[in-house]
């Protein structure tokens, strides 16, 4: 009951610093790290069963990793594109090697050096997915490549700890321990192929009866992560990587989504401790000796992460509001950061000192960086003038000759776009359509639809557009700020054309119109009156359903 008590008290201290956390709109893994501190030998000292909560704290980075491989299944990869690619693998080599070099300089040794350099360049999966979600930024184009190159991130992350798993009891020459580590490599390689066999033509016969209880497909789940980690662990490899390694193995099954929404309570608590755990460590007794490397890692994280990420999208030949907006999501670093050096300390090859340091630098970057993304726009307007010094490539517009007497414009061709075109192209309109994804406008140009690359949000683009012979002007892009620059800019000079836009709330949608808005199409209530209006007409009988369903699935895989 002792371990009870300790455990229910430490609990009770991470609610209290967690509500802070939420006052201060800080994610709450600063908050769990905190209360590490709080619970730990430097302030109320009541930890005491540290062995117990590193066992939890495993079974939680356990699940973490088991949840992270249900994300990466062999699709999503397949379907990250090389931007995200470029970019993932760009800003680990990069940020890599220069936080190397400052920690050679910092007087670290090869090994520190190493660790930290490597430490420093995984952003949070975790954080940065839910400020998207919650900003509703996941389906633009930033927020679609900041997914891609996180996903490349946790795969660079994972075979890391695979190679890591190999030096466990390492000893004797360097190629002694490198064969060791190939030796261990292969094994599990072997038991990966070997259990999508078992998946595919096993497990995923079984998911149709499995899944008809949300419990029976919680406790089978939960079931294969712990005997596939259990597994790896006698093959000498890590119960982690047994773990990321069942996720994936699971990531075809058609309830991965579900599978994965289940665990996640589960992750979470657990998840929880290791952050305490990790808290309960930190030193202060040399913070004055760390606070340089402190000062100058974090600065490499919190402006130089973005700057890297920024530059290699600029040369990808992606606007400056994209690059811009791409970089702050890597302006931290986040769990696999802390479970790399977390690693390394228990493998003997960090010392506490540097673990809490690196922790320290977390915690900064953390907070500094959601301030940082919830606030990206009215810090855009600031920054703006003097992100052109970092654009080593000036974008130019890939187009044909514009059209003569263009009649329509379109902002944004992938989402809505093709609609528009099917009319303007019905009437013989000469329309030309404007996106700031160059692959896009590549792909456009390619089937011979006049498209040229160009920012909605760049008053600068928009002013040599000619919107003074416009008839209509359509801007599929559901963003308020964006459809108000562009608005403002047609009515300047156009007073007659009209001006058609995407809307995501009624409340910007009558802005808008006060602006001089010729029509605002608000997708959710669309939809809404169109499937009412659907039902209304058809009835409840399914039958009557599938002739429509029948079309739709063919103008969607047009």
């Amino acid at each position: 009951m002792e371990q009870f008590s300790e455990i229910s008290l430490i609990l009770l201290v991470t609610l209290g610093v967690s509500v802070l956390m939420r006052l201060l709109k800080q994610p709450l893994i600063i908050g769990y790290i905190i209360a590490g501190v709080l619970v730990g030998p430097y302030v109320l000292n009541i930890l005491y069963s540290t062995e117990m909560i590193e066992f939890l704290s495993k079974v939680g980075i356990t699940a973490l990793l088991f949840v992270v491989g249900l994300g990466l299944s062999p699709k999503v990869l397949k379907e990250i594109g090389v931007v995200s690619s470029v970019t993932g693998f760009g800003k680990v080599i990069i940020s890599s090697l220069i936080g190397y070099f400052i920690g050679q300089a910092l007087g670290f040794s090869v090994v520190e050096s190493l660790y930290i350099s490597v430490a420093l360049t995984f952003s949070s999966t975790i954080i940065i997915l839910k400020i998207l979600t919650d900003k509703g930024d996941t389906n633009k184009l930033y927020g679609r490549i900041s997914i891609g190159f996180l996903l490349i991130e946790d795969l660079i992350a994972a075979i890391i700890l695979v190679g890591l798993a190999g030096l466990q009891g390492a000893s004797g020459s360097i190629l002694d321990i490198a064969s060791g580590i190939g030796f261990l490599l292969l094994k599990g390689i072997l038991a990966l192929v070997v259990l999508f066999v078992i998946s595919n033509f096993i497990l995923h016969r079984l998911t149709n009866f499995v899944a008809r209880s949300q419990e029976f497909l919680f406790i089978a789940s939960l079931s294969w992560g712990m005997a596939i980690a259990a597994l790896y662990y006698a093959l000498g490899l890590s119960i982690e990587i047994g773990a990321l390694v069942a996720g994936v193995t699971l990531s075809l099954a058609p309830y991965a989504p579900e599978i994965s929404s289940r665990l996640k309570p589960l992750r979470d608590f657990f998840v929880t401790l290791f952050f305490i755990l990790l808290g309960s460590h930190i030193q202060f007794s040399n913070l004055q000796e760390l606070f340089l490397p402190i000062m100058v890692y974090f600065f490499l994280i919190f402006l130089g992460n973005p700057i890297i990420m920024f530059i290699l999208l600029n040369l990808l030949g992606y606007s400056r509001k994209v690059g811009y907006q791409a970089g702050l999501t890597v302006s931290q670093i986040g769990e696999f950061s802390l479970i790399l050096v977390t690693l390394g300390l228990n493998l003997g090859h960090l010392s506490r000192e540097t673990v809490s340091m690196i922790t320290i630098v977390s915690i900064l970057t953390i907070a500094s960086s959601t301030y940082l993304i919830l606030f990206a726009d009215k810090l855009y307007k600031i920054l703006n003038p003097f992100l052109h010094l970092l654009e080593f490539r000036k974008i130019q517009n890939k187009t044909q000759k514009r059209v003569k007497e263009i009649e329509a414009i379109v902002f944004g061709y992938k989402r809505a776009g093709p609609e528009f075109v099917k009319i303007f192209s019905k009437f013989n309109i000469n329309f030309l359509i404007v996106d700031f994804n160059p692959e896009t406008v590549l792909k456009a140009q390619e089937i011979g639809l006049h498209a040229e690359y160009g920012d909605a949000a760049d008053v600068e683009f928009i002013s040599e557009l000619p919107l003074k012979s416009l008839k209509v002007l359509v801007s599929t892009i559901d963003d308020y700020e964006t459809n108000m620059i562009l608005v403002r800019a047609f009515r300047r000079e156009n007073p007659s054309g009209i001006f058609i836009s995407m809307s995501d709330s009624k409340e910007n949608a009558l802005k808008l119109y006060q602006e001089g808005a010729t029509h605002i199409v608000l997708s959710h209530y669309l939809g809404a009156k169109q499937a009412s209006l659907m039902i209304e007409k058809l009835g409840l009988d399914h039958i009557n359903y599938d002739k429509i369903k029948s079309k739709q699935i063919g103008e969607l895989e047009i």
